[in-house]
């Protein structure tokens, strides 16, 4: 890996949306980036409590299959995935980690507060293109003021002394709400800052700084399976909860936005 990549930045904040996106998209980059003694951070915007759950990997208390959880049990699959997340930022060599809206990373002079999970429904047959769920709740991410995500993003920024910024594109990878909802505000905090941010293009062969974290591909597996109540590694490719199969992530596409 160059030792220019991010333009040699050495605190380098990832912004993500839910709890195993950090390792699905960008977990190969945050290993490579670590194993060359850059120190990275993550903040992640929600808790996943619209997530589904591989059957087996978690019971929730009361939870019937096919019939959406209620508060009480999407806060209990919320802890759990909190854990999962902190399990696997630690295997990939994150140094300090935190959640948008708590104390830290959220605007001087706001109360905390907390983002949730905006659920998704698949727009396409081959499930490959998500769109908005129809469940988002009033303190969903995808409908926060994008300037307050900003305020809250630049206030974790500054606490921890990045000097950039690592986030979606503006498609998001695959289109969820929340991935997508993050793309400005990133891009804002970057200009409130003064730091660069660097956005991974939602396909790995497109224009831009690419980086090959192959070499690294069992230190990704390992923090994959952290996230097992989404997922589940199957040689070199992830099953999803539903079903779907994806190639684990090794190759990256940075664009500064």
């Amino acid at each position: 890996m160059s030792p220019e990549l991010l333009g040699g930045a050495r605190r380098v904040l990832f912004v993500h949306a839910h709890p195993d996106d950090e390792t699905l998209a960008t977990g190969g980059l945050i290993a490579a980036l670590a194993e060359h003694g850059v120190d990275v951070f993550l903040l992640t915007a929600t808790r996943g409590e619209q997530g589904e759950i591989v059957p087996g990997s978690f019971a929730v208390p009361g939870a019937v299959p096919g019939v959406p959880l209620d508060a009480e049990q999407a806060e209990a699959l919320a802890r759990h995935r909190v854990a999962e997340v902190q399990e696997a930022a630690r295997t990939l060599g994150v140094r300090h980690g935190a959640f948008l809206g708590d104390a830290g990373a959220r605007a001087a002079g706001r109360a905390p507060r907390r983002y949730t999970d905006s659920g998704m429904v698949w727009l396409d047959d081959a499930e490959t293109l998500a769109g908005p769920g129809p469940d988002a709740g009033p303190d969903a991410l995808s409908r926060a003021e994008p300037a307050e995500i900003a305020h809250d993003i630049a206030a974790y920024a500054t606490d921890q002394g990045a000097d950039a910024l690592v986030s979606y594109d503006d498609h998001g990878g695959y289109g969820h709400p929340d991935h997508i909802a993050l793309h400005t505000p990133v891009t804002e905090a970057s200009r409130l800052l003064g730091i660069p941010f660097w956005e991974v293009a939602s396909h790995s062969d497109a224009p831009g700084e690419h980086v090959d974290a192959t070499a690294l591909l069992d230190r990704v597996k390992a923090a994959l399976a952290h996230h097992a109540t989404q997922l589940t590694v199957d040689g070199d490719e992830v099953v999803h909860v539903g079903g779907q199969r994806q190639p684990i992530a090794t190759r990256f596409t940075l664009r500064r936005v």
